[in-house]
C-alpha cells in the first residue's frame, strides 16, 4: 500500500493517535496543525486523501476544504463535532466527501477512509495511456510515440484533464473551472490560445491530432481521425 493520507487537526493528542493508528495500517501519513501548514503540505505531497478537522485556528476546515478543491481532486473526509444535518450540509457544500463526527470510533473511520480510497482509485492511476500518447501524473511527463514532450504547468494539466476523461467532451465553461478555477465569462481566448500549445506540441512530428475541437461546445480527446479539424 503507498497510499498517503494527510491529517489537519489541531488537537495533538487525536493527531498522534490518527497518525500512528493510520501509518499501522500501512499509509504513508503527513500531518499538520493548522489549515495553512495542511495546504502547504498538500500542494507539495499531492496526498490521495485528506482528514480535514472543522475547528482550526487561523483558517476553519470550510475554508481549507474549498482550497484543497482547487489543489487536486483528492478525497476530503471532514472530522467535527457539529452534527446538525445543516452541519452537514454547509461540511459537503464546501466539497468534503464524507463527514465523521467527534468522538467517533477508529474502525469507522478506517473504514470510511477505505471507501473514499476505493471510489477514487481510478483517479490516482499514475501513469494515464491514449493512444501512443502516454502522461505520467508522478513526474508531470508526456511521452508520444518515444518523444518526450516538455510542458508548461497550465499546458500540463489541461492534458491531464484531457487524458482522465478520454472521448468525453468537455465543455469550455468545465475546462476553464478545473484548469483556471474561475467560470467562464465568454470572452476569453486563453483557453484557445493553450489549446493551439499543445497541439503544436503533441503534433510536432507530425503526429495526427488527438484533441479535437467541438464547435459551438469544447473540446474532446479521441482517437487520430483522416481530416483533422
Amino acid at each position: 500500500m503507498d497510499e498517503r493520507i494527510l491529517i489537519i487537526e489541531d488537537d495533538e493528542e487525536i493527531l498522534r493517535v490518527l497518525k500512528r493508528v493510520l501509518t499501522y495500517e500501512g499509509y504513508i501519513v503527513d500531518t499538520a496543525l493548522t489549515g495553512k501548514a495542511g495546504l502547504t503540505l498538500a500542494s507539495e505531497q499531492r496526498p490521495d486523501l485528506v482528514v480535514l478537522d472543522w475547528m482550526l485556528p487561523n483558517m476553519d476546515g470550510l475554508e481549507v476544504c474549498r482550497r484543497l478543491q482547487k489543489l487536486g481532486n483528492q478525497p476530503i473526509l471532514m472530522l467535527t463535532a457539529k452534527d446538525t444535518t445543516m452541519d452537514r450540509v454547509e461540511g459537503l457544500d464546501a466539497g468534503a466527501d464524507d463527514y465523521v463526527v467527534k468522538p467517533f470510533e477508529i474502525e469507522e473511520l478506517l473504514a470510511r477512509i477505505r471507501a473514499l480510497l476505493r471510489r477514487t482509485a481510478a483517479d490516482r492511476v499514475k501513469v494515464l495511456e491514449f493512444d501512443d500518447l502516454t502522461l505520467d501524473s508522478s513526474t508531470r511527463k508526456a511521452v508520444r510515440g518515444g518523444r518526450e514532450i516538455e510542458l508548461t504547468a497550465k499546458e500540463y494539466d489541461l492534458l491531464e484533464l484531457f487524458m482522465r476523461h478520454p472521448r468525453q467532451v468537455m465543455t469550455r465553461e468545465v475546462i476553464f473551472d478545473r484548469v483556471w478555477d474561475y467560470d467562464f465569462g465568454g470572452e476569453s481566448n486563453v483557453l484557445d490560445v493553450y489549446i493551439r500549445y499543445l497541439r503544436q506540441k503533441l503534433e510536432e512530428e507530425n503526429e495526427p491530432r488527438l484533441i479535437y475541437t467541438v464547435r459551438g461546445v469544447g473540446y474532446v480527446l479521441r482517437e487520430p481521425e483522416e481530416q483533422s479539424d
